[in-house]
């Protein structure tokens, strides 16, 4: 028998942090504010959907933004000039987001006015995956020239992600990407994800988006239609 001990530091992190999250989660329902954790790997559009959906929405709901990245600010001015509240997060060098760091960030974007808060994390199909930032639903963006094989390589984020936008769905003709086969083996993976083809370029998809965050905020909300 080994004379050592053997301390599990991820599993103690881990189980830490879904600890935080529990609990930020329930205080966000208790407000009644919407989090949504917004991931994918970098370039895939994500500041663009959002710009796209804060024009949708923004005179139904009070909206703010957390814009993670190991460094930079260039996507925050770009959600600022909207006149859209936003907080940039500087994550020091980590590749994800935890629910320590963003319950600091909703401390800076006064969260308890908001009715929807989006956070954007850090670029990256592995780690943001891993934690868990209290967030209300896990959204996932797969934009088409990254290809249709990403669910076979990194199963994790399309296994929690509530909703999979596939991005860029107007460069297709251009790109040998399956989209059947992309929406089989998601659903393989994770059976009750909602999956919705759209182009932040051309609006394609974007009104069905809407409609599923719309849905998905009011009924976080408290909303007496749900």
């Amino acid at each position: 028998m080994e004379s050592f001990k053997v301390i599990e530091i991820k599993k103690n992190v881990l189980h830490q942090n879904e600890n935080q999250a529990d609990a930020l989660r329930l205080q966000l329902k208790q407000e009644k504010t919407f989090l949504l954790n917004l991931m994918s790997s970098p370039g895939s559009g994500k500041t663009t959907i959002l710009l796209k959906t804060i024009e949708l929405l923004k005179d139904e709901f009070r909206i703010g933004i957390l814009e993670a990245d190991i460094d930079s600010d260039v996507d925050a001015r770009s959600i600022e000039r909207t006149g859209t509240s936003v907080v940039q997060v500087h994550t020091g060098g980590m590749c994800h987001l935890d629910a320590d760091m963003t319950k600091q960030g909703l401390a800076g974007l006064q969260w308890k006015s908001l009715d929807f808060v989006a956070l954007e994390n850090v670029g990256n199909l592995v780690c943001p995956a891993e934690f868990d930032t209290g967030a209300s639903k896990n959204a996932m963006i797969l934009s088409v020239p990254e290809g249709d094989d990403k669910p076979l390589k990194y199963p994790l984020m399309f296994s929690i992600a509530d909703v999979l936008l596939i991005n860029k769905i107007d460069t297709k003709p251009i790109f040998d990407f399956d989209l059947d086969a992309v929406v089989e083996r998601v659903k393989e993976l994770n059976p009750n994800i909602t999956v919705i083809p759209v182009s932040a370029k051309t609006g394609e998809g974007m009104d069905r988006w809407a409609a599923w965050l719309r849905d998905e905020v009011n009924r976080w909300n408290g909303h007496p239609k749900y």
